[in-house]
C-alpha cells in the first residue's frame, strides 16, 4: 500500500496495534521490539535522509536538492509510520532470535492494521543503518531499525502481486 488518504491515524488505534504486535512469538521472551511513532517533523527529517541518500545519483545540484525536497514531503504527508527498532543482544544466536521475533511483530502489526482497515507498506534496507536516519527516528544506542512501517487509510487498493504457490517451495521430507 503506498497511497494513503489524508485522513489521520490516532494515537489510540497505533496503541491498539502495538498491543497486537507485541503478542508475537518470542523464544526467550526477551521482548526485543521498539516501536518508534514518528510525528510529521520524525517523518520528514526521516524522508530527507531518505531523499539525501536517493539524491546521490543525481549531478545537478538543484535536481538533487529537489529529491531531497520531494521525499521528505512525501514522507511528512503519510498518515503514520511506525519505526520498528529492536535491541541487540551481545549473544548472536539470540540476536537472530531476537531479529526474528521483531518481524513477527512487524506482521502483526500489519495483520492487524489490514483487519481495522488500514494499509500498510513495510520499507527495509541500509538507510536503516545510516546515524541521519538514527537521529531522525531517536533509536536509543544498542538498538537497530528494521523497518518502517507506513499507516493509513487506502486511497486505493492495489492489485497483488504474483507470488509462488506453497507447493513449489515445499518438501515434504519423509
Amino acid at each position: 500500500m503506498k497511497q494513503f488518504t489524508d485522513r489521520p491515524v490516532g494515537r489510540e488505534e497505533i496503541e491498539h496495534l502495538l498491543e497486537l504486535a507485541v503478542q508475537a512469538p518470542n523464544h526467550r521472551m526477551t521482548q526485543p521490539w521498539r516501536f518508534y511513532i514518528l510525528g510529521p517533523e520524525a517523518r520528514r527529517a526521516y524522508g530527507e535522509v531518505l531523499g539525501s541518500r536517493k539524491a546521490k545519483r543525481v549531478e545537478d545540484p538543484e535536481a538533487a536538492q529537489a529529491v531531497v525536497e520531494k521525499v521528505a514531503a512525501a514522507e511528512a504527508a503519510i498518515p503514520a509510520t511506525v519505526a520498528v527498532a529492536m535491541t541487540l543482544d551481545e549473544n548472536p544466536e539470540i540476536r537472530e532470535e531476537d531479529y526474528a521475533a521483531t518481524m513477527m511483530a512487524v506482521q502483526n502489526l500489519c495483520l492487524a492494521a489490514h483487519a481495522t482497515g488500514l494499509g500498510t507498506h513495510i520499507k527495509s534496507g541500509a538507510v536503516m543503518d545510516d546515524p541521519r536516519a538514527r537521529a531522525a527516528v531517536g533509536v536509543a544506542e544498542g538498538e537497530r531499525i528494521v523497518a518502517t512501517v507506513h499507516l493509513g487509510r487506502p486511497a486505493e487498493l492495489p492489485e497483488p502481486k504474483p507470488r509462488q504457490s506453497a507447493g513449489a517451495v515445499t518438501v515434504w521430507v519423509p
